[in-house]
């Protein structure tokens, strides 16, 4: 009799399949370093409005990716606009919980940057969204996974409480954080959202 050989790393809540979710273009959850977050391919329009759907978000607010490093950010950022003290600034709290809005590169698309010409990035110290990144090749979407009205979710039985049972998410821990990262603004220094 032979026997079945289970590929663990392409089963629901695996890392592999989670990017496999990715390809296909279908928003996921993975934890962060203070909740979960829902991400998604962030060249695929038809997965952004998909989230913004889920989140009950309209574009205009403009959104978050989140990365593995600072290479897979700049496709969307206008790197060259940023001074030497500015880029030092922002890579010394990188990686870590601390988002900056950036100059968008002018084809960045709208999907991402809403009514702005910025672009609000971060390169996390979360291990699974590392090699969540790594493993897809690029940065994610990230916006807290809660439904509107609802508090975020932090962890996996609250994702599938409030997105149903079969929703895709990356198995995990959260970083242990208790509030969301803080989002500074690159040129002017200003902090927008306290962390």
């Amino acid at each position: 009799m032979q026997e079945t050989v289970v590929n663990k790393d392409n089963i629901p809540g695996a890392l592999d399949w989670c990017v496999e979710q990715l390809r296909q273009q279908t928003v996921i959850a993975y934890p962060t370093e203070a909740v979960f977050g829902l991400g998604c391919d962030p060249d695929s329009e038809t997965a952004v409005m998909q989230l913004l759907a889920f989140k009950q978000r309209p574009v205009e607010k403009g959104l978050i990716l989140i990365a593995a490093d600072y290479s897979q950010l700049k496709p969307y950022i206008a790197d060259h606009a940023l001074s030497v003290a500015q880029r030092e600034k922002m890579f010394s709290s990188w990686p870590g919980p601390v988002t900056w809005v950036l100059p968008a590169l002018p084809d960045t698309p709208r999907w991402l940057t809403g009514r702005f010409d910025t672009l609000a990035v971060r390169v996390s110290d979360h291990p699974l969204v590392q090699a969540l990144c790594q493993k897809f090749g690029k940065p994610l979407v990230s916006t807290s996974a809660n439904l509107s009205g609802q508090p975020p979710c932090r962890n996996v039985e609250e994702v599938l409480q409030q997105f149903g049972a079969h929703f895709p998410v990356l198995h995990g821990e959260t970083g242990g954080r208790l509030n969301p990262s803080e989002i500074r603004d690159v040129i002017s220094g200003d902090i927008i959202r306290q962390g």
